[in-house]
């Protein structure tokens, strides 16, 4: 289903559960480590059982209203281990992207305004996770993959001390 003319994006994909996490960022940025790390997690039990789609080079087409990605066919199966070398591994032939996480996001921050956290690639939706240089994205696409939102606005805290209300209201748990 590769369309042949289609360029490939520098980017890693790992299939978790149902969907796809693409990792995207600069050179250097992690992309293989985090693949990795979440092929781990996933065999640990953190998250819903995981396996590579592709590394460092991937294939995205749009496709009834889906983001599908693929490995790029000299490439799959095979993933950078720092320290190791170019290591060969299970993969997937293709999955539909259910995350992506852009690292060395300039654009991350502690709060994210809603339309950070969503971008359209190809003209599909998909929620996104920004991660600022430095930062490590394990957890954040964990809690991303295994919570759901946040309480409703109406139970935050008025009184906060920050001014942005972003704290829930005190029970008898907390006092």
């Amino acid at each position: 289903m590769t369309d042949a003319g289609a360029a490939s994006v520098h980017a890693s994909a790992v299939l978790v559960g149902d969907c796809a996490v693409l990792i995207r960022g600069p050179s250097g940025a992690g992309k293989s480590r985090l693949a990795f790390e979440l092929i781990l997690a996933g065999r640990s039990g953190q998250i819903p059982a995981a396996v590579l789609v592709g590394d460092d080079r991937v294939h995205l087409l749009a496709c009834d209203g889906q983001l599908l990605v693929q490995p790029v066919p000299q490439l799959a199966g095979l993933i950078e281990i720092r320290g190791l070398g170019i290591r060969r591994c299970d993969f997937t032939a293709q999955a539909i992207v259910g995350l992506v996480v852009d690292l060395a996001a300039v654009d991350a921050e502690r709060l994210p305004a809603p339309d950070a956290l969503q971008i359209s690639i190809k003209g599909v939706k998909i929620p996104r996770i920004p991660v600022g240089s430095g930062l490590t994205a394990l957890p954040l696409i964990a809690a991303a993959l295994t919570t759901t939102e946040g309480t409703p606005t109406s139970s935050l805290s008025t009184d906060c001390v920050k001014g942005i209300s972003n704290h829930i209201r005190p029970s008898i748990a907390t006092e």
